[in-house]
């Protein structure tokens, strides 16, 4: 082992030491713990790969990303994956690879319609709208959050060319009736699994079934990287495209530090340029820079070795608040998994019930007094935001559910970091709210 081997390995020891010191928790106290919807479990691993990613020096995406990439692709049973710097970033490259004019006639055209839902979060619908695309919006149903997929065929018109859905708080949406709806229609199909890395829908993983997936490493999803997303395919078309608009348009396929992966950098004659420009300055698409760093990469990689665990962990979670919580039942809806589906649950919805004694807003403020934390489902009803007045889109039929949903919806954490003394503590105090048991 020579010196900086040596070194290395000292730093990571004084790391792991590190860890066991200032990432232990506090003891629960009920009333005073926060108890957060959603956070990041990370340890010793993920801070020694982070270490050893800065210790290389290569500050931009490298080797620890490689590794990633092609583990999670591993775990998803996918052809190509490549990493972004957010999950919104994730969808706007998703959905900009369906626009380019390498697709032909099947390219996504300004003016053209995209059936989605907007009882959701906002970036699952921004990339429509960026482009010039027209969002059409169908209702959504209570208890598992996903669209209504009965009234989907409805929303298609002679302008539709895709579908873009995420499976909402981690529940597949009924992907049966969605892909036989795209096949018939030829339309893509974008899979949003921002909230959903692992569930299944019969017996096969979300984001396998459509054209491109799009995942998020945010904090408070399923693995983290801190910021960071991911785009994946099936198809080495899309996967070229997708590569292109993630790497500021350029046409040129080759990984960050190599040159002439084609053989034929210098040989190319694209648009007007002059024949044998370099392929590396060469641009066929309006794009962007949204690569991340290897340090999140490295963070990513280690947390590759938990995902299974937490996966698991939130299943359990929510198995238990599924359970506990059925005492009130007269005063909201508990959610359920869409058939065929098993889910890997992002958070627990509750929806009020008409009849229920207090409002939302009286029930959240209790809870936050009481140190739980909540969350609405995301924007509600899209249509209803500020940014959204003024700009074009299109409903199929009626949104009842969805504003249901923004009126009356509110989700309550499951994420691994929470244990069954946390969530007994929480069901106390729905219960106690509700005068149950009291």
């Amino acid at each position: 082992m020579d010196r900086s081997q040596a070194l290395r390995a000292q730093i990571s020891e004084l790391v792991a030491e590190y860890a066991a010191t200032t990432l232990r928790r506090a003891p629960f106290e009920p009333g005073r713990t926060v108890i957060p919807p959603s956070g990041r479990v990370i340890g010793a691993s993920e801070l020694q790969l982070m270490v050893e990613a800065s210790l290389d020096g290569w500050l931009t995406t490298g080797r620890f990303n490689e590794e990633f990439e092609r583990r999670l692709a591993a775990f998803l049973g996918v052809k190509h994956l490549i990493t972004v710097n957010s999950g919104s970033s994730a969808n706007l490259v998703a959905f900009s690879t369906l626009t380019s004019p390498k697709l032909g006639s099947r390219a996504i055209k300004s003016g053209d319609e995209v059936i989605g839902v907007a009882a959701g979060f906002p970036t699952t619908v921004n990339p429509i709208l960026q482009f010039g695309a027209v969002p059409v919006f169908v209702d959504v149903e209570l208890g598992t959050y996903n669209v209504d997929a009965s009234k989907i065929e409805a929303a298609v018109s002679p302008k539709t060319k895709a579908i873009m859905l995420a499976h909402t708080l981690g529940n597949p949406y009924n992907l049966s009736a969605v892909t036989a709806l795209c096949k018939q229609y030829d339309l893509w199909l974008i899979e949003d699994c921002c909230d959903a890395l692992g569930a299944t829908y019969g017996g096969r993983l979300v984001g396998t079934f459509g054209d491109v997936g799009t995942l998020s490493f945010y904090p408070a999803h399923h693995i983290t990287m801190g910021e960071g997303g991911a785009v994946f395919t099936n198809n080495d078309e899309l996967k070229v495209i997708a590569e292109s608009f993630r790497d500021w348009g350029r046409d040129c396929y080759c990984a960050p530090g190599k040159d002439n992966t084609c053989g034929k950098r210098f040989c190319w004659k694209l648009g007007q340029l002059p024949e044998g420009y370099d392929h590396k300055y060469t641009y066929s698409h309006l794009g962007y820079n949204l690569k991340i760093s290897d340090m999140q990469a490295a963070c990513a990689l280690a947390q590759m070795d938990r995902l299974n665990g937490f996966i698991a962990a939130r299943r359990r979670n929510f198995g238990f608040l599924s359970e506990r919580l059925r005492s009130c039942e007269d005063f909201f809806v508990l959610p359920h998994a869409t058939p065929s589906s098993e889910p890997s649950w992002f958070g627990f919805p509750i929806t009020l019930k008409s009849a229920s004694a207090g409002s939302r807003t009286e029930l959240l403020t209790y809870l936050d007094q009481n140190k739980i934390g909540t969350r609405l489902l995301f924007g509600g009803n899209l249509t209803r935001q500020p940014y959204m007045q003024g700009r074009a889109y299109r409903v199929a039929g009626t949104l009842d559910v969805t504003d249901q949903v923004m009126n009356d919806t509110f989700w309550i954490g499951v994420y691994p970091g929470l244990e069954e003394q946390h969530l007994a503590y929480v069901v106390e105090k729905i219960e106690h709210f509700f005068g149950i048991g009291f």
